[in-house]
């Protein structure tokens, strides 16, 4: 199961995981943006409609997933960023509804399917996240709080899932090439007075190797870390940044 698996880095990695033989369920909230997707993923895919901040679509599509494709060993929480600017201009509706879209799907998400894998003694759960989670970015206030959190909460997640045979690891991407990073990107054009591929220019300038990342370079992290030989590694926040982050936490 890849949520928000439609566009970006969630469709890389289904598109992978697919490549490796396995069913793939993915979701995303347009059903244009769904079939394309899975004709584009191949393999034995499913792609259902569903809102990862809203709990009931979360329900439902584990529900189908079942039905359809069977129990899942494998499932990476994803959700498209939350609204960018500083913390000073950020409202209660944006804070909430940032909470309910990055973090809560990860929380309602490994609540549903968690204990199936325990039974069954083997799963594998990626949550992708973000660089902010350890590198704060002011024009990203909600995304670096919440996904600095997440990095806690998943290795709580892995403390508890580890007696079992499962695995619960984070993958924190630097500027990738996606449509967020594109939105980014817009905004520091219209900030600057430069273009939006000037913007995206100088952000590839910042990272030590002196581009962005291919959706599928994140994609091959994820994939990893859900596979048979990644089964001791567990609790992880893994960086796959081009050397960008430049902490040691």
């Amino acid at each position: 199961m890849v949520a928000a698996g439609s566009k970006g880095i969630g469709r890389a990695a289904a598109k992978l995981l697919a490549d490796e033989g396995c069913l793939v369920s993915i979701c995303g909230r347009n059903e244009e943006s769904l079939g394309e997707a899975c004709l584009a993923i191949g393999g034995t895919v499913r792609g259902y409609r569903a809102d990862v901040s809203i709990a009931t679509d979360l329900e439902r599509w584990i529900s189908a997933t079942t039905s359809e494709l069977g129990p899942p060993d494998i499932l990476i929480t994803n959700t498209g960023g939350p609204p960018a600017g500083p913390f000073t201009q950020v409202t209660d509706e944006q804070w909430q509804a940032g909470v309910d879209s990055t973090l809560m799907n990860v929380v309602r998400l490994v609540r549903l399917v968690g204990p199936g894998m325990e039974e069954r003694g083997w799963g594998r759960m990626v949550h992708i996240t973000s660089l902010v989670a350890k590198e704060p970015n002011a024009m990203l206030p909600i995304s670096s709080a919440l996904r600095s959190g997440l990095m806690a909460l998943t290795r709580l997640q892995a403390a508890h899932f580890a007696p079992f045979g499962v695995t619960v690891n984070g993958v924190l991407p630097g500027h990738t090439k996606t449509d967020r990073q594109t939105h980014l990107a817009s905004i520091t054009a219209e900030k600057l007075n430069i273009s939006v591929d000037e913007a995206l220019a100088r952000r590839a300038e910042e990272v030590p190797m002196r581009r962005l990342a291919e959706a599928s370079e994140i994609a091959a992290a994820i994939a990893f870390l859900c596979s048979e030989p990644a089964g001791y590694i567990t609790g992880v926040n893994l960086l796959v940044d081009g050397g960008i982050t430049r902490g040691l936490a």
